[in-house]
């Protein structure tokens, strides 16, 4: 292969102009809107999402730059493996969130639960089925032992620093 080219659809607006004290996960920014503009040209691709309550976006992490294949993530101390974590410093700077849907409006989705920077590059909107998404006898490995502390963390410099 010779590479994998993205063109944004659209972009994704919120309250968090820089990183800092960006909430790391949905859950985190529980009731923080946001809005998703996607471009004219997709517009027709938005027909009938209205009749769902998540949907999952996948963006860019756009101000993320260069990555280490050990990370110290946000909810620990100890240096982990990379794909063991949802560190935004990545091989590809892929970025996912399930997040409320509130409302279509032509063009503009209004939505809650935003964990994203301001002007973020939309890559892709899915429904969130639970039906689909729906697995049982889950582990989560080391985040099993650092639960407790999933709603109240925030970004914090990681998204450009060396960890």
């Amino acid at each position: 292969m010779n590479g994998i080219v993205f063109k944004p659809i659209g972009v994704i607006h919120t309250p968090y102009d820089n990183t800092g004290d960006m909430p790391i996960q949905p859950p985190a920014g529980k009731g923080i809107k946001g809005m998703v503009e996607v471009y004219p040209e997709y517009a027709d691709g938005l027909k009938d999402l209205d009749g769902f309550s998540h949907i999952i976006l996948l963006y860019q992490f756009h101000l993320s730059k260069g990555f280490q294949l050990e990370v110290r993530p946000f909810l620990d101390d100890k240096k982990r493996g990379l794909f063991s974590t949802r560190a935004p410093r990545r091989p590809n700077s892929i970025g996912l969130s399930v997040v409320r849907l509130c409302s279509v409006e032509k063009n503009i989705l209004y939505i809650e639960n935003v964990d994203m920077v301001n002007n973020t590059p939309l890559l892709d909107i899915k429904p969130y089925v639970p039906d689909f998404e729906k697995i049982e006898d889950i582990k989560t490995g080391w985040l099993s032992a650092v639960k407790h502390k999933l709603l109240k963390m925030k970004s914090d410099d990681r998204f450009d620093a060396d960890f």
